[in-house]
């Protein structure tokens, strides 16, 4: 993956992908001891980031490709960027969701005109069940994190930051990113590599599902026993992707895991603050700024807001618990 790469995403993902703010208040930096800026790419097309690698992966298609038709697996977001990227390319997308999704993911990945099918999320092999459907349909697979366009479009957000920060005179800064498989994470360490050298990136887990924070720390992947059962839905993986962890055990700090409550606690924060709306998985990021301060070095650190997709319940939980005191 080069800069070369990253920038012809970027230039694809240009008048199609939003550039989301990065928002500040100062209420957030006196509970952290420090600066904080959040980017917000909740307010991304689907709400979350995922429509950057999924329109990334199908722009760079070969057009018979295209017209046959992609599949993607997904708890979600990665499902609505690649069925949303898919319509505006007119290509066919089957979607394979674990059936205890939040139902609005499952709900707007169909009304954006994908096929969803559903598996198991405990029991079920995702890889061997996408594999087979792509075989058997002759679809091409979208990786939700280890595909290298999808790494590609992730790392515009990355390219963003580099100048948004500049803007804002920061050189030199931590950027905690919400951690899954590592597209993200991976693609806004090497966009920041070449733009920002005086950033770190550090990867954000729920306590649980610490796959990557464990995996930087022994050297070689590491898995979650548990597959399922977290609020963070969004970034409950098996375990970090081939292509992605050599990256972040390259260019990455040590990660960081957060409780569930720390992440409703840092959605309420966002709200009340912000005025934006994000899901568990995609504030724990916001929930180490500000809750773990002693994990995190400098005088400014970035939060990467990767998705707003929340059910009404869980969202009114958030605030019930946390409201006016996050």
């Amino acid at each position: 993956m080069t800069i070369d790469q990253i920038e012809a995403a970027a230039a694809r993902l240009s008048g199609k992908a939003r550039k989301t703010p990065l928002l500040s208040s100062p209420f957030l930096d006196e509970i952290a001891g420090r600066r904080v800026l959040v980017k917000a790419e909740c307010l991304q097309h689907t709400g979350s980031f995922k429509f950057r690698g999924g329109w990334s992966a199908l722009s760079a298609l070969a057009p018979e490709a295209r017209a046959r038709g992609v599949i993607a697996y997904s708890s979600g977001n990665h499902a609505q960027g690649v069925a949303l990227a898919a319509r505006m390319l007119d290509a066919p997308a089957v979607i394979l969701m674990p059936s205890d999704a939040p139902a609005p993911k499952i709900a707007n990945t169909r009304a954006l005109g994908a096929e969803v099918v559903t598996y198991d999320r405990a029991t079920g092999d995702r890889d061997a069940i996408g594999a087979e459907l792509a075989e058997a349909r002759g679809l091409t697979l979208v990786r939700p994190f280890d595909d290298p366009q999808v790494i590609a479009g992730q790392a515009s957000c990355g390219l963003e930051i580099a100048a948004q920060a500049a803007d804002e005179g920061i050189a030199a800064a931590e950027v905690l990113v919400p951690c899954g498989g590592g597209g993200l994470t991976s693609g806004v360490a090497l966009a920041l590599e070449a733009r920002a050298p005086g950033f770190r990136v550090r990867p954000v887990e729920p306590e649980g599902f610490d796959d990557v924070a464990r995996s930087l720390t022994s050297g070689r992947i590491e898995t979650n026993t548990r597959r399922a059962g977290s609020l963070c839905d969004a970034i409950q993986t098996p375990a970090p992707g081939a292509l992605t962890f050599p990256v972040m055990a390259r260019l990455c700090g040590p990660g960081i895991a957060v409780t569930e409550d720390e992440a409703l606690r840092a959605m309420a924060a966002a709200f009340e603050r912000l005025k934006i709306v994000l899901e568990p998985g995609g504030a724990v990021a916001l929930a180490a700024a500000l809750y773990h301060p002693e994990a995190v070095a400098g005088e400014a650190v970035i939060a990467i807001g990767t998705g707003g997709n929340v059910s009404t319940e869980t969202f009114r939980m958030a605030l019930d618990r946390h409201g006016e005191a996050a």
